[in-house]
Order: structure tokens, then sequence, then C-alpha cells
């Protein structure tokens, strides 16, 4: 199956759901899809196998693909996320994400510096010294970034911040792509990361969450404007 053309299909029906363009409990029936999307049969099954997963539609035989409303979907998969980001519900989505992070990742860097092995506060120093060097490349930054926060949480051994990894990437990487990070780094951002990186190889838990929160919070600082106004829902979006 081309992958490209798979791409194309999940982009263009995953993108529409999230925006509303397919509302729930539009059906959509796979030859009409075959048509108008351009692509096989095989295609667009496989694009609803993954749409499926995270949870925007449901296949039945003899009633074709059912939209399903926002409450069923996975507000943690990378997808969704990313759709969410591009989407008229991008500030609902950022403010989530945000304050998910705020609540768990200080607590991950306290366990970190509290369980991790020492190899991963070697890895926090390298990773917060290459960020130092990049200099006035956003993009390089915005990876190790990216990595940065990938450590930390698995450093905490804690499986399930861990398992947010993958969330944790989407918003940066959507933020990088937003123009909602800095054209060049602050150096205040790369002192605290290198704080973060020093508490959590110096077993200091206490130190390493508070400087985590301080990083946490100048994240909200930054874009809180993207939300001002965005009423919240009992689900979350």
């Amino acid at each position: 199956m081309p992958s490209r053309l798979h791409q194309k299909a999940l982009e263009s029906l995953g993108t529409r759901i999230v925006d509303g363009v397919l509302p729930a409990g539009h059906i959509m029936l796979a030859e009409d899809l075959e048509s108008e999307l351009g692509v096989s049969r095989s295609v667009v099954r496989e694009a609803v196998r993954v749409l499926q997963s995270a949870g925007l539609v449901q296949s039945t035989k003899r009633v074709g693909i059912k939209v399903l409303p926002r409450p069923t979907w996975n507000p943690y998969d990378p997808l969704v996320i990313r759709w969410r980001l591009r989407s008229s519900g991008r500030g609902a989505q950022l403010r989530s994400l945000t304050e998910m992070r705020v609540a768990v990742e200080p607590m991950a860097a306290e366990l970190a510096a509290d369980h991790a092995p020492e190899w991963v506060g070697e890895q926090l120093h390298d990773i917060a010294n290459k960020m130092r060097a990049t200099g006035q490349d956003a993009r390089r930054f915005q990876q190790l970034d990216v990595r940065f926060h990938a450590v930390v949480l698995a450093g905490s051994g804690n499986e399930m911040f861990a398992g947010l990894h993958d969330a944790v990437a989407e918003v940066l990487t959507g933020r990088q792509e937003m123009g909602l990070i800095p054209a060049h780094p602050h150096e205040e951002a790369i002192e605290l990361h290198l704080d973060v990186a020093e508490a959590i190889a110096l077993r200091r838990p206490a130190e390493a969450r508070e400087t985590m929160n301080e990083i946490m919070r100048a994240t909200i600082d930054e874009i809180h404007q993207e939300w001002a106004g965005t009423p919240r829902s009992d689900a979350g979006f």
C-alpha cells in the first residue's frame, strides 16, 4: 500500500472530523470515499482502521462509517492532538496539554531525581548543553527539547508518565509550527533545563520539581493568550 496515499486519505478524513466539517453522526460509505479521495478500497480500509483506533469513527457492516462525538476520541492519541492543533479547537487543545504538563512533569522530575539511574542525569546534561549550543536554530532546539522532556518522563520510573511522551512531543512540535516558540531560545529557559538536569543528577528531588515547575509556568505565560476566552467542557474539549 503506497504510504503517500494512505497518509492523504487519513489526513483528509481526520482533519475534517476534528474540525467539525464531518460532524458526529455523519455516515460515510467506503465506495464514496474511494471516489472522493482517489484511492483504493484497501487504502480507505487502512485509514478507517486508524481513525477507529483513535475513537473518531465506527465502521459497521451494512451501515457505513459513522463519525463519533468528541467524548469518544482518544485525547492522548498523537494524531488527534496534531489535528486539533491545526483546527479551530487549537486553543482548547493547547490548554489541556499545557495544564497536563504542569501537573505531571514537575512530579516526573522529582521522581527521576529520586529513582532514575545515573545515566539519566548525564544524558539530560548532554541534551541541555546541546540546547545551549544550538544558537539561533529554533528547530534544532525544539527537537532537543522534545528529547529532554521524554528522558525526564521516562526517568521518573512511572510507565504512565513515560507514555505521555508522544503527546508532549506533539504539542512541542505544534507550538514550533504555529510560531508559538521564540525564534531565538531564551537563555533563562536553557539555564532552567540545565538546572533540572543537575538537580536530577545530584539527587535533589525537591529542587528538580520546583525547577521543572518554573519551566512549565513560563510555558503558560508564553501561550496562555491562545486559549483566552475558550470555554471548558466536561469532556475537556
